[in-house]
């Protein structure tokens, strides 16, 4: 079974429903050229971007893009947003798919991640009953871990959240009989989600952000009329 097809399960169609959710309301407010999703090209989740240019890569079908994700057929600073969903539990390079990640993305473009955490119920399962199938065969990064990845790479973390607080049942019926651990999960065990989402931007040392010119032509005028009205004071004193 594959992860996308594990997707279909109970709880699979559950944690993917809650994912698009999130996906859905952040990078609406992501602008710029070009987007591109790392995995799960089945789960559309820059469906709601504004931007017009964006893709799916994996290495099958239904992708738009079959290629590796550890190595981006784009040039560098070229892609304004990417979205990894889960794919950094399921390489044995997660670093090198980072790495490229940082090189093809434009200063100030931003990365959305979603990852399961160790830290939750279903790190327990993973642990506990660790299978051959997916999502439990993955690898699980831990929050921090991969926060510390990002900024050695070069990345700001700007946001994030957990979800996914109900235990990892396998049936539809229990999931929703304890779906109330969703409403109080980010208030009594906040850091214990299934889940774990973080987004970043790309910063650049040395970078000088250039302001449109109506802009600095404003800031100009500003500097300059303390020192006009000086010059003017100066002229009447001497008149006088």
């Amino acid at each position: 079974m594959t992860f996308a097809a594990w997707l279909s399960t109970p709880l699979g169609e559950y944690l993917r429903e809650r994912e698009q959710a999130y996906f859905d309301l952040t990078v609406a407010d992501i602008f710029g050229f070009h987007a591109l999703q790392i995995g799960l090209p089945e789960c559309p989740f820059l469906a709601q971007s504004r931007i017009v240019s964006r893709w799916t890569l994996d290495y099958d079908p239904p992708a738009d893009i079959i290629g590796d994700p550890h190595g981006l057929p784009f040039a560098e600073s070229t892609i304004d947003l990417i979205v990894m969903p889960h794919a950094l539990e399921f390489t044995d390079d997660p670093h090198l798919m980072l790495r490229e990640a940082w090189r093809v993305i434009r200063p100030e473009g931003q990365i959305v991640i979603a990852g399961f955490n160790p830290f939750s119920l279903f790190g327990t399962k993973r642990y506990f009953g660790r299978g051959a199938t997916p999502p439990w065969n993955g690898n699980f990064i831990a929050l921090y871990r991969l926060k510390d990845w990002l900024s050695l790479l070069g990345f700001d973390v700007i946001g994030g959240a957990f979800d996914c607080y109900v235990p990892p049942f396998a049936q539809d019926k229990w999931l929703r009989r304890f779906s109330f651990f969703e409403r109080t999960g980010d208030r009594w065990w906040p850091i214990t989600g299934g889940v774990y989402y973080l987004r970043a931007t790309k910063k650049v040392l040395g970078m000088r952000l250039i302001t449109p010119t109506w802009q600095r032509r404003e800031r100009r005028k500003k500097a300059l009329a303390p020192a006009a009205g000086a010059r003017e004071s100066l002229t009447t004193q001497r008149r006088g």
